[in-house]
């Protein structure tokens, strides 16, 4: 995709600022229910009185949920467009969290988790196709911005969870009420929702967005640019996943103490939602594919050399330089993705979730294995060489794609 100058790029109209607006509701829904849903994660386990290692069994319902799902909508996005989809899963996450926070029983949480996982399946997906579909009308990188909206709400998400226990408030109560919170300010912003091209008439869509390229099914789908844009997503989150599940532990294995060991899942977090907020601005400047290379290059040289020093201080340093470096690598490939000659914007984001989830059932595990074997310092150079693969992938990514001013 080839970079818009600065006389090219118009001022968006009112419908696309509320379009915009919408959408990122969209992320901010999301990311506060996962927040506010892993922060309440203890005492849903405590309800259940299950082990580490059942709970561990009892969560993998939800990937599973998610992956039919992907399934599905790989094959029907075209023709549904991404605004169906993504409000019902909307309205399915709202309604499933406090559902399942109330689960007395493990198969009922199980239950609980399959049908949640189906419900954000139908929701990410589609919502990273709606904003593929506004930043074409933007015509420029606007993407990055819709991820820290959700960062910002897994945040606020956490934050509440924080408050609640506290208060001693239990899970179900608080994740009721912030779900009805977050479902007003979803309905006040409903009616602007847009929508991807479909292949059936009556589709509402962006205006100047350009016309949908014919479906094509299955396998046939799967070019080689989605193949290596899906690859990137895929070890993109083999390396989030194992931030959030490996590097507080690291820490205190270093010595840090519990509390520094929260402070380095925090310094990650805030460097992936401040790389968030700026990324857009700098892929206007260097372009996509210098700035995947970029990207992994800085979760290459600073993880790798924090890993290398073993200090508490070298993970701290070395876990924010990989949320720096993560953070806009996979919204870059959604984009990317989204505006490839011949293959619907909605299909191909669709596909993209599809190759990048098997990161989040088997990245923490693999780490995990290897740290039995040979120590989590070791174990966590995982990361390392999967940004590394990063840079070399990028190399044959192209930019000459759907013109994002359509």
């Amino acid at each position: 995709m080839t970079r818009t100058s600065d006389t090219e790029i118009r001022t968006p109209t009112a419908e696309l600022r509320r379009a915009r607006l919408a959408v990122s509701v969209l992320f901010v829904l999301a990311g506060a229910v996962m927040g506010g849903w892993a922060g309440r994660i203890p005492s849903v386990r405590d309800q259940l009185g299950v082990s580490n290692g059942e709970w561990g069994l009892i969560v993998l319902a939800a990937p599973i949920g998610v992956l039919a799902s992907l399934l599905v909508l790989s094959r029907v996005i075209d023709r549904t467009g991404a605004r169906t989809p993504s409000v019902a899963g909307a309205v399915g996450m709202l309604v499933l969290v406090p559902i399942a926070a109330l689960a007395t029983e493990p198969w009922l949480l199980i239950v609980c988790l399959l049908v949640l996982g189906l419900a954000q399946g139908l929701l990410f997906g589609p919502m990273n196709a709606l904003a593929v579909e506004v930043e074409r009308g933007y015509s420029r990188s606007i993407i990055s911005s819709f991820h820290f909206w959700y960062s910002g709400g897994q945040f606020l998400g956490g934050l509440l969870g924080v408050a609640a226990g506290m208060l001693q408030f239990s899970a179900a109560l608080q994740l009721a009420a912030s779900g009805l919170l977050l479902a007003a300010l979803f309905l006040v912003t409903l009616r602007f929702l847009p929508d991807t091209h479909r292949t059936g008439p009556d589709a509402a869509v962006l205006p100047d967005a350009p016309e949908a390229a014919p479906a094509r099914s299955g396998v046939r789908s799967w070019t080689p640019q989605l193949l290596l844009l899906a690859a990137i997503a895929l070890l993109t989150s083999v390396n989030e996943g194992g931030a959030v599940q490996w590097s507080a532990l690291y820490s205190v294995e270093l010595g840090g103490g519990v509390a520094v060991g929260s402070l380095t899942l925090v310094c990650y977090s805030l460097a992936i939602a401040a790389a968030r907020l700026v990324g857009d601005r700098v892929v206007e400047a260097i372009g996509r594919r210098r700035f995947l290379q970029l990207s992994a290059a800085i979760s290459v040289l600073g993880l790798g050399i924090g890993l290398l020093t073993g200090t508490v201080a070298g993970a701290l340093i070395g876990f924010a330089c990989l949320g720096v470096g993560s953070g806009c690598i996979v919204p870059t490939a959604m984009t990317l993705a989204g505006n490839q000659p011949g293959v619907p914007s909605a299909t191909a984001v669709a596909l993209i979730s599809i190759g990048q989830w098997p990161a989040f059932l088997l990245g923490p595990p693999i780490i995990g294995g290897l740290a039995e074997l040979f120590g989590l310092r070791a174990a966590l150079a995982v990361v390392v060489l999967s940004a590394a693969a990063i840079i070399a992938l990028a190399s044959f990514v192209r930019e000459r794609t759907v013109a994002l001013a359509g």
